[in-house]
């Protein structure tokens, strides 16, 4: 009798075992170490961490005009950040509501965007938006066929072999945000890197891809810089 099995990088228990503040992988247990980014956000959730850079006042409220000077500082330019901004907010707002009274101004409140998680999704960040190692590794055991990163097919392969059956805004969800983090990165040899992608997840990238980008250097590694912004500088 044939078996399928898919092979795994890591048995390790350890990276079995959500971690609520450390987005921990094979190479990276300790998560992201730059800048003391574990120590400076031990009090958040990775997936907290992961919209830390568009609550710029750092309020644990992401207002519309947050989202849109995020995403236009990581060069989506003025119609792909309006776009974000009405995808985000309208799907996301009244599930982080403190209260069951719709917010008419849709912000987004971080101390529950835990609630923001959809079906179809890799799994990497659970129901309490901590961060499941081994699930993040699944990704490219599954899709990366061998690598250590994700081309474009790779990606479409992912989306689609999550999908869960009557689940429409999961799909929608799960290609909307691949697609932006593959605009985001634009590597020039196609491949987003694995370490580009898990930092990305904790959100510690946003902030050196912002900082690049203001200084007109590539955003990240393996990528090609943009002379202008996507749709609009």
């Amino acid at each position: 009798m044939n078996s399928f099995s898919i092979p795994v990088r890591s048995s390790s228990t350890e990276l079995r075992t959500a971690r609520a503040n450390i987005a921990a992988s094979v190479q990276q247990p300790n998560g992201t170490l730059e800048d003391d980014w574990v120590a400076r956000h031990k009090h958040q959730t990775v997936l907290q961490q992961h919209c830390e850079f568009f609550d710029t006042d750092r309020d644990s409220i992401i207002w519309p005009q947050d989202t849109f000077v995020g995403f236009y500082k990581l060069g989506f330019g003025v119609i792909l950040s309006l776009v974000a901004l009405f995808i985000i907010h309208l799907n996301f707002s009244y599930v982080t509501q403190p209260s069951w009274v719709p917010d008419p101004l849709f912000r987004i409140y971080l101390a529950n965007v835990h609630k923001t998680k959809h079906g179809s999704d890799s799994g990497t960040y659970d129901n309490e938006g901590r961060f499941i190692p081994h699930k993040f590794e699944e990704i490219f055991d599954k899709y990366a066929h061998g690598k250590d990163s994700l081309n474009i097919w790779d990606m479409a392969s992912l989306i689609k072999g999550q999908r869960l059956v009557s689940d429409p805004i999961g799909w929608g969800g799960a290609i909307f945000e691949w697609s932006i983090t593959y605009i985001m990165l634009w590597p020039e040899d196609g491949e987003m890197r694995k370490e580009d992608i898990r930092r990305v997840y904790d959100g510690s990238l946003f902030y050196t891809i912002a900082a690049r980008r203001a200084k007109n250097e590539p955003a990240s590694t393996g990528a090609v810089q943009r002379s202008k912004s996507y749709w609009l500088s």
